[in-house]
């Protein structure tokens, strides 16, 4: 009897073609990127050009392609491709920005308000002792946590580090002193029932720092008033989900198969692809003015209002 030890698929592999829905902007920038780097550390061969392994990589994070797929229809092996992996998403994330400057910058610019929230980002289960901490309890499945500040047109500025998915989120947002850096800036934020608690100032005549809508009780039933303060508060921060829906349309994020460790590093990576990719898109302006009144409801009830400019 012939023993046959020839792949399912057959000897020869196939290799096909397919589009990427990215701009050349974005190529042309990573590119750049890795010749850059590979000029500072005087490593000037690479078994393909830099362009070529730019679009490898934004395979891999754009569309989830696996690295060995691409190793075999480019002629590299496949360690080379996850090690371009690494390579590109550590010199990403090195530019990303932190949250301090991002705040200073939206003070400059004349903003008044930043969105927050934060969302799962679901990883493979794996068993053991040491991957109940990624089990999150209000998901029901194992993720990690992140927390992100966008503008009022939805743009992300900055993204936490990636942290266990039973950490709650205003346990994150105190790790990173969030409600400390708002202050200093002068900036508020908008963020739903889940950051209630935050604001931990003890001056009640200061401004607060985070602003949230009312939480219903049992026993304790929502106003009129506070049931429209909801509303106006979930409009406003509506543009917040779409940072969020940009960013995760890097299906790499579907569910990361990668070590939590460096998740944070693909993230704050990500991040900044798809503010470049966000900058190219015409957007209308949209100028977001807070006010306060008292004539229906309490005198925290704030209404938003929307004013475009030509």
């Amino acid at each position: 009897m012939k023993k046959n030890n020839e792949a399912v698929e057959g000897p020869d592999g196939l290799v096909y073609t397919a589009r990427l829905p990215l701009s050349s902007a974005t190529l042309n920038y990573l590119a750049d990127l890795i010749r850059g780097h590979c000029k500072k550390i005087r490593s000037p061969w690479r078994a393909l050009p830099a362009g070529e392994i730019a679009g490898i990589v934004l395979a891999v994070l754009r569309c989830d392609q696996r690295p060995g797929d691409l190793a075999g229809g480019n002629g590299v092996h496949r360690t080379t491709v996850s090690r371009w992996v690494r390579e590109v998403v550590g010199l990403l994330a090195a530019r990303a920005p932190r949250l301090d400057r991002a705040l200073k910058k939206i003070a400059r610019t004349g903003g008044g308000i930043v969105l927050l929230d934060g969302s799962l980002i679901r990883t493979r289960r794996r068993t053991g002792e040491a991957n109940r901490k990624n089990c999150s309890g209000k998901s029901k499945c194992h993720g990690l946590l992140v927390i992100a500040l966008t503008d009022d047109r939805g743009r992300l500025l900055w993204v936490s580090a990636a942290r266990p998915g039973r950490t709650s989120e205003i346990t994150a947002c105190r790790h990173d002193h969030l409600t400390a850096h708002l202050r200093a800036t002068g900036l508020g934020a908008i963020a739903d029932l889940g950051f209630i608690g935050l604001d931990d100032n003890d001056d009640p005549d200061a401004d607060p720092a985070v602003i949230t809508g009312y939480k219903a009780a049992r026993n304790r039933h929502l106003t009129p008033g506070q049931k429209l303060s909801n509303t106006v508060l979930a409009a406003v921060r509506a543009p917040v989900e779409h940072g969020f829906a940009h960013l995760k349309n890097w299906r790499v994020l579907t569910k990361l198969r990668t070590a939590p460790k460096s998740a944070t590093a693909l993230v704050r990576a990500l991040l900044v692809l798809t503010n470049r990719e966000i900058a190219r898109l015409p957007t209308v302006r949209w100028v977001l003015r807070l006010s306060q009144t008292s004539t229906i409801g309490p005198p925290s009830c704030w209404w938003a209002v929307w004013i475009r400019l030509r």
